[in-house]
């Protein structure tokens, strides 16, 4: 089964939280995953309509995805008319510098763009972490995102230094999830 990794990354942290993506999809057996960089060259529409399921991440900037994932979205148009992910399995994963950042919006943004494409999207099965006296930053969903997976990186740290290590391997679960999920849908 084929898993594409569509992503922009502006400073670097949304590209580790897309590896992450990858790491976990390519952890389930029988799984190709493809990492494209929508700011890197043409699109590859060809591998893009190949795939079994599509994954997209976008830094969340000003409350919403940024402007090189966005002319990704519209660019996308003659996929959508021709309906070429249609039934697809899709999700999404961000990053911003805030706690929240309006980072829920970008993964709405995300998830009517699969909408419209005719995709079937997955988001996270996890329940929320640290919101209770016994949880930890270092939770899994520790954002507490149900739609997709968030991850949270300091504006004065370079990908080096973040997002930490929990938000990576919710990313990771999200990858595994959709490959898991792609698996079955595909047989």
């Amino acid at each position: 089964m084929k898993i594409a990794v569509v992503y922009h990354s502006g400073y670097g942290h949304t590209a580790e939280q897309a590896k992450a993506v990858a790491r976990g999809a390519g952890s389930v057996a029988g799984a190709e995953v493809k990492m494209i960089n929508v700011a890197e060259g043409e699109t590859p529409w060809a591998e893009l309509e190949s795939a079994d399921a599509i994954i997209f991440g976008s830094p969340t900037y000003m409350g919403s995805v940024s402007a090189p994932f966005k002319k990704f979205m519209d660019d996308s148009s003659k996929p959508w008319y021709e309906r070429k992910w249609k039934d697809k399995i899709a999700a999404g994963f961000t990053n911003s510098a805030s706690q929240s950042g309006d980072k829920l919006n970008t993964l709405q943004t995300l998830a009517i763009f699969a909408a419209q494409h005719g995709m079937l999207w997955v988001g996270l099965d996890l329940l929320p972490g640290n919101n209770n006296s016994k949880g930890s930053v270092e939770d899994l969903n520790r954002l507490g995102s149900f739609l997709g997976a968030m991850a949270q990186s300091n504006a004065d740290q370079g990908p080096e230094n973040g997002p930490i290590a929990s938000d990576l391997k919710t990313a990771e679960h999200l990858g595994a999830r959709v490959a898991t999920l792609t698996a079955k849908f595909t047989k």
